[in-house]
């Protein structure tokens, strides 16, 4: 017999406000202990007003009499739907999505959901929307959201590199369940270490995040949530093939072993052996390739005892071949028989996560994070050699409570990172350690009808960076009924790893100029940014169908940074900045269900970004100032076995974007100062046979649209005008796909 695990009484922590609803939500158990369950989605059903429960279950959500049916849902749980007449305090247990219980689903989530309460500008995207593209890797997850740019990074490797306000990956914080991953040796090709699969959730953090991951963020923070195996499907298979030469397989094994412990095996693998070169301009238009990627995960949970902990293993073997199509690297390496590089990498990576939540005290827990990898990457680029080891060690300590009541929250914990690299450049050796120790406080105020505040502070020492401070503030008001208007500011630092963050500087005839002034990396002054902006958020019915309006405003002003100067030709040079540099950001956006099923989604985004190089100061280069975004999605009615169709069509257009100087090049290698705009569409269709099956057909670049020249001197690839640097397009035109997914 289903049992109903509901129960409401006085809890005696809190006092119940006359207009609201506040409480705790909590994973089932046989003694019915508070165990509670944070991020939990709790909101009135068809209503914009919502909230998520906080790192000890609790949750407080305005009461409105017009509603009364409050929906809780946690991935992996079942999702109630409550009536709810009056304000009170709620208790809710949720039950495990595994039991075998009939589910009613109420309502389906939306694929992307903008934070509405939270004092972050955070946007959410979840595994419906990754389904709308192939994903193959987390650095092509981002094409169907606007909140992220995806640009090209240089002619030979086909790396895409994402911006966030106008800013490249470096001032991002890359983390994987909240522990920094995509940094120091992995930046290039990092984002694509993260099968698609393997990915649950993408939360996406616009302008300085939270002091409790650190002080590098400076421009937004995307944390990657991977599949739990508790949760995710026993056996899960993917297969991706495209026209182009790559072939992808992704498996998923998960067991649960017991009550408290489950394991899953998450295996991937791709390769290219097709050789592509649809320009003829004798170069590869992506790369030869095979890759080999195991993750072991394992679940631990106890929830009478309040202990969750996650551990994880994984290993990953890169190779990549790329340069003239008649490149072979056992007789040509180092030679000027052909042109050609290879980038072999080997990644080993481990990580562990505990926490626990007092019994009693279920506002009250603590936690702690370690992470250890090794990363090992040999490459050369025609007669230049790029060799970088890289160890990094992270660990953070974490405890949360309150002061007083639930409405005044704090964190505060103590973290610890050491980093060794060791790097060959063209036979110069460059080998430094960088350990930190950080303390770390921040201050929470919710109060979800009004106002909602998150205040923060960490001091840092570093051996290299000194010792500073790291203030951020983030703040939150409603000034009428669904509207959210965001306020923030924050610091950031960073030592910036010169080799490692522009590996396309190699694959040119350009000589490296280090202008540095005695400072402690590579002789530069550590990066410093200050990071402030606002954002309103405004939703609204038409025609009884949701939708939402958002504007959001940036800017990062740069104290330090080391310039890369690319407007020399014959050169890249390393710099600190001598003036300005500063990077404004205008996102325009708007969402709305206009059909039954049809969701449209459009965005406007303007960047105003410049720094001082050597001839002055000037706009960044391959960075179009306007940007524009739609995406039009359409789902048919599952049936009842989950038959259905999906459409999703998304469309880029770029404006001009300014190139950097080639203006004493030769006539035949000179490009212009401006590159024109161009558009790109997307689309994919889905037919979802059942539950367990389905299949996609999708296409990148329908139209076909290539850059002209991506490679600079090609027909003399050891001659001085050799430059696969100014890309401002896609190389490989036209790319159609075809994949599956099976789940058992």
């Amino acid at each position: 017999m289903k049992k109903t695990l509901i129960l409401l009484f006085w809890f005696p922590i809190a006092i119940v406000a006359q207009d609201k609803i506040e409480g705790m939500v909590m994973e089932a158990n046989t003694e019915n202990k508070h165990i509670g369950l944070p991020g939990a989605n709790v909101y009135w059903l068809n209503s914009p007003i919502g909230t998520i429960t906080l790192d000890d279950g609790t949750f407080s959500i305005p009461y409105d009499a017009q509603y009364n049916k409050l929906v809780i849902s946690f991935v992996g749980f079942r999702t109630d739907t409550l009536t709810v007449d009056e304000p009170r305090m709620v208790h809710h247990w949720l039950t495990p999505s595994n039991q075998l219980d009939e589910v009613v689903v109420e309502k389906e989530r939306d694929a992307v959901e903008k934070a509405f309460f939270s004092p972050q500008n955070v946007v959410t995207v979840n595994s419906a929307e990754l389904l709308k593209a192939a994903c193959c890797n987390l650095s092509e997850s981002f094409e169907t959201n606007p909140a992220i740019d995806v640009n090209f990074n240089d002619a030979l490797t086909g790396t895409k590199q994402i911006q966030m306000l106008g800013l490249t990956s470096p001032y991002l914080l890359i983390t994987q369940e909240n522990i920094p991953m995509v940094r120091g040796a992995s930046q290039t090709f990092g984002l694509t270490y993260t099968p698609g699969t393997w990915v649950e959730s993408i939360q996406i953090t616009k302008g300085a995040g939270s002091v409790v991951n650190g002080y590098e963020s400076i421009s937004g923070q995307i944390n990657t949530e991977l599949q739990k195996p508790l949760t995710d499907v026993p056996v899960f298979v993917n297969g991706y093939g495209n026209l182009n030469g790559r072939l992808e397989l992704n498996t998923h094994l998960n067991t649960k072993l017991s009550d408290k412990w489950s394991t899953g095996l998450y295996l991937h693998g791709n390769r290219r052996d097709i050789e592509v070169d649809n320009n003829d301009d004798g170069f590869l238009d992506t790369p030869l390739a095979n890759q080999i990627n195991i993750l072991n995960r394992w679940q631990f949970q106890n929830p009478e005892k309040g202990w969750v902990s996650f551990f994880n293993v994984r290993f990953l073997n890169d190779e990549k071949q790329v340069g003239e199509t008649d490149f072979d690297p056992d007789s040509d390496r180092f030679t000027t028989n052909a042109w050609g590089s290879e980038i072999n990498t080997q990644r080993f990576d481990g990580s562990v996560k505990l926490g626990y939540v007092f019994p009693e005290l279920p506002f009250q827990s603590f936690g702690f994070q370690a992470a250890y990898s090794n990363h090992s990457q040999e490459s050369y680029y025609g007669f230049n050699v790029y060799d970088i080891d890289h160890e990094s060690i992270y660990s953070n300590l974490l405890f949360n409570s309150i002061i007083g009541n639930t409405n005044h929250k704090f964190k505060s914990g103590l973290s610890f990172a050491y980093d060794g690299y060791d790097e060959l450049v063209n036979g110069q050796v460059f080998s430094r350690s960088d350990r930190s120790a950080g303390a770390f406080f921040e201050y929470s105020y919710a109060n979800l009808e009004k106002l909602s505040l998150t205040a923060g502070v960490r001091v840092d020492t570093h051996n290299r960076l000194g010792t500073f401070f790291t203030p951020r503030v983030h703040v939150r008001y409603s000034p009428w009924e669904k509207a959210s208007l965001r306020g923030s500011f924050g610091m950031g630092r960073r030592a910036a790893n010169i080799f490692a963050e522009n590996q396309r500087l190699f694959a040119s005839s350009r000589s490296i100029q280090l202008a540095g002034n005695g400072g402690n990396i590579y002789g530069f002054d550590a990066e410093k940014a200050t990071n402030f902006g606002f954002g309103f958020l405004q939703r609204f019915n038409l025609w009884e169908r949701p939708g939402s309006f958002s504007v959001d405003f940036y800017r990062t002003d740069f104290d330090n940074q080391v310039v890369v100067d690319w407007e020399n030709p014959n050169e890249v040079r390393f710099s600190n900045l001598d003036g300005e540099s500063f990077a404004n950001s205008l996102q325009v956006e708007l969402n709305h269900e206009v059909l039954p099923k049809v969701e449209l989604r459009m965005a406007y985004k303007y960047y105003d970004v410049q720094t001082t190089y050597q001839t002055g100061q000037l706009q960044k280069p391959l960075q179009a100032q306007h940007r524009y975004f739609a995406n039009i999605g359409y789902n048919t009615t599952p049936k009842e076995n989950g038959a259905q169709w999906r459409f999703d069509y998304t469309l880029h257009t770029l404006g001009e974007q300014r190139l950097p100087s080639t203006s004493t090049n030769p006539a035949e290698f000179q490009l212009g100062d401006f590159a024109e705009g161009y558009g790109l569409m997307n689309a994919q269709v889905t037919k979802v046979f059942s539950n367990k099956f389905e299949v996609y057909l999708g296409g990148e670049n329908l139209t076909g649209f290539r850059q002209d020249n991506p490679v600079l001197g090609a027909n003399d690839p050891f001659g001085t005008n050799f430059d696969t640097t100014i890309v401002f397009a896609p190389i490989l035109g036209r790319m159609v796909y075809v994949g599956f997914r099976f789940k058992a």
